[in-house]
């Protein structure tokens, strides 16, 4: 080891390993680099090219017309332009009372034929009422005859052979299009369901039906209906409200920006107004569990204790006690105290958080180009996003029609096999199970590819969180390698190498890519793993036992936990290998032995950031959130009128607080990341210099202070 140790080195957590000695000449992050974890680099490379190629093989099998046109019993689109049905864009159920599933219908599954039409039907018909009116007037006919299968001259055919062969609906009802299908038309009259203004109807074969009936059977079709009206309202509001909600988060920027840079005079005062009133509101508790308990001195009742009562659903049973009351003054008056005695014995600790927090407000001034590369990242995720979303809808809708055997009743043997409707009615599955139909079902095949799509589905999954992670990282490392830069230089802000976040986010790239994969792909494979245990918990519910769901809790935590800390890890050691420059393993290591020797310091500092974040996320969105309101519920006329007569204020109100959290999320984690890369670099400035001319210290006035600490130099100016 070259250099020479420092005797005064902190003692906390020596057995994670001993500070090591340094170069003497070092002034700041690593120049001359090397790269970093190659074969990790290439393989991702790989992985990149093969989902690259992926999407290509999506694209040349896939059809997402399949998802955006609906499709009749044959497997045909509703309204694709250059086919037989190009004007006919919406979709027609023959008879929707056999379809009893909200499920059903919304799968396109029910065992009714199903085909494409220019308009849904505006009245109600039935086929034996046609013949009947249609040797009076033939417009009749004209009219029923585009809801048939197959065009007739005129309705000659009895009703059991056209029922038989699917050529026409029993009967038609006033409907309405919805998602490019045709669904009942309901309203209320005098508190009473209608259909067109009936409550009772004939369904074409002899039975009178009520508007009830149907609505059980379009049950969830009509909440889509419901839902429908109300996505015109919400879309309303945002066209009357949408330059407001561009100017309340203008304004959020604006605020996140200057809550940083104020963060240099107000970080101690914040902390300890809140510190001080948490002390207050534990008081008060004390206070208030006193008086209860001295009030129940003389209760008769108060004397039982928990033993006594045993297990009650009503809680409020138990703070009729005088020992529940007693034993919450005893908990709260342990915390009082417990907080206290962290103030007093680690207050050295908490004035240095603070003034790193201050520092922080310092590096983000000197460097702002670091307060818009959160644009660049959402505009990285937003790519990879969209291109797993593309990939998934072309995957999804790979293949050729599969046709499926549909039974009315559900009692065919042969229901659910492959069928072809060319020649369905010939077969002998027709012959057996009368009434069964030859339907679509959903598109696939029997090819290779085919047969691996669910393979290709977990791989786009997977690929997409190993570059969603990618892009954090590589924000991580471009933003530590800039604020490192600042920490390293020794006159502020003169020696500040210029684009320092420029050239830090090419290091990255140039160096780093191998170790940014490398660290990536750990946290992708965690995440994988939760994401596949979720599914499992879903789709095994139904069949799982107490031990099951106990061990499914433990894996969550498990899984939650090890994502947690490897993140943490993650970070820290983004940030060494942005000063040092060396492979993801050792910079984990260093980074974990770093942080493992100042451990108290650690905790303290993540509770100070993490309370500082969490309140100017909240001011922030709730400052904006408070003025939304009183301008949305037009409670400013005296001062700026706002949109009027809104059918949901609470749709632009929400869309600015939360747009506003996420503006000031963005802000914030440059902030943080700021911190974290200062704490480091803090840490190992103390351990690597000594203050004298050849070692001096790099921090700020204000820290050496703090620690005691002076430069030689300095003292001799």
């Amino acid at each position: 080891m070259r250099g020479e140790q420092r005797p005064d080195t902190h003692s906390e957590g020596e057995k994670y390993g001993t500070p090591r000695g340094y170069d003497p000449h070092f002034r700041g992050p690593v120049v001359n680099r090397s790269c970093t974890d190659v074969l990790c680099c290439m393989i991702f490379i790989l992985f990149i090219m093969a989902y690259i190629l992926l999407g290509l093989a999506a694209w040349v099998n896939g059809d997402p017309r399949r998802v955006a046109y609906p499709t009749d019993s044959q497997g045909y689109f509703c309204g694709q332009k250059g086919t037989p049905n190009e004007n006919k864009s919406i979709l027609f159920y023959f008879n929707l009372l056999t379809c009893t599933s909200p499920s059903v219908v919304v799968n396109l599954q029910c065992p009714t034929t199903q085909i494409c039409v220019s308009k849904c039907p505006e009245r109600f018909l039935t086929y034996m009422e046609i013949q009947f009116k249609y040797k009076n007037d033939s417009k009749y006919w004209t009219y029923y005859s585009q809801f048939c299968r197959t065009t007739f001259l005129k309705p000659v055919e009895t009703l059991s052979q056209v029922l038989l062969d699917n050529d026409c609906p029993s009967a038609i009802y006033p409907s309405k299009p919805f998602l490019q299908r045709c669904f009942p038309d309901f309203s209320t009259k005098n508190g009473t369901l209608t259909v067109g203004n009936k409550t009772i109807f004939d369904d074409g074969s002899g039975k009178t039906r009520n508007a009830a009936e149907l609505r059980i059977a379009a049950n969830g079709i009509n909440k889509a209906l419901d839902a429908r009206a109300i996505g015109v309202k919400v879309f309303e509001d945002y066209a009357t409200t949408w330059y407001w909600i561009l100017i309340g988060l203008t304004i959020a920027m604006l605020l996140s920006w200057m809550f940083v840079m104020l963060l240099r005079f107000t970080a101690g005062l914040l902390f300890w107004i809140f510190t001080f009133g948490v002390i207050g509101i534990i008081a008060y508790g004390i206070w208030r569990c006193y008086l209860e308990y001295s009030r129940l001195q003389e209760h008769p009742g108060s004397q039982l204790n928990v033993y006594t009562i045993g297990i009650q659903t009503d809680i409020s049973m138990y703070f009729r006690l005088k020992q529940t009351w007693f034993a919450l003054m005893v908990i709260l008056c342990l915390l009082e105290l417990f907080i206290i005695l962290m103030l007093i014995f680690l207050r050295d600790r908490i004035r240095i958080s603070i003034a790193l927090l201050k520092e922080g407000s310092k590096a983000i001034g000197y460097i702002p180009s670091t307060l818009i590369y959160p644009a660049l990242t959402f505009f990285f995720l937003s790519v990879c996003i969209s291109y797993w979303a593309v990939v998934a809808l072309y995957l999804a809708t790979s293949g050729a029609p599969i046709y499926k055997v549909i039974a009315p009743q559900g009692r065919c043997e042969h229901e659910n096999k492959t069928c072809d409707p060319v020649d369905f009615n010939t077969t002998e599955i027709a012959k057996a199970c009368p009434g069964a139909q030859c339907h679509f079902a959903f598109y696939g095949g029997k090819s290779l590819y085919h047969q691996y799509i669910t393979t290709f589905q977990l791989l786009n999954l997977f690929v997409f969180l190993w570059l969603i992670n990618f892009v954090i990282a590589l924000g991580q490392c471009a933003l530590a390698g800039a604020f490192a830069s600042y920490y390293w230089a020794l006159k502020k802000p003169d020696d500040i190498p210029p684009y320092p976040l420029f050239t830090a986010f090419g290091r990255a790239i140039r160096y780093h890519t191998g170790s940014l994969a490398f660290g990536s792909l750990i946290l992708a494979i965690i995440q994988m793993f939760r994401l596949i245990l979720e599914y499992m918990d879903k789709r095994l519910q139904k069949a799982q036992s107490n031990i099951s769901k106990f061990l499914k809790c433990c894996l969550r935590c498990c899984f939650w936990c090890l994502e947690k800390a490897v993140k943490f890890l993650n970070r820290n050691a983004y940030v060494m290998m942005a000063i040092y420059g060396k492979n993801f393993c050792k910079s984990a290591r260093d980074a974990f032995n770093l942080l493992m020797r100042n451990i108290l310091k650690i905790a303290v500092m993540d509770r100070v950031t993490d309370f500082v974040l969490i309140l100017g996320k909240i001011l922030v969105a709730g400052c904006i959130g408070v003025l939304a309101f009183l301008l949305f519920t037009e409670r400013l006329p005296v001062i700026i009128e706002g949109p009027t007569s809104l059918n949901y204020y609470w749709v632009p109100l929400l869309t600015v607080i939360v747009g506003s959290y996420i503006i000031a999320h963005g802000f914030f984690s440059v902030y943080a990341m700021c911190i974290e890369t200062i704490f480091i670099c803090f840490l190992e400035d103390l351990e690597r210099n000594d203050g004298s001319a050849e070692r001096p210290y790099y921090m700020s006035q204000s820290l050496m202070k703090i620690m005691n600490k002076r430069n030689v130099e300095t003292e001799k100016q």
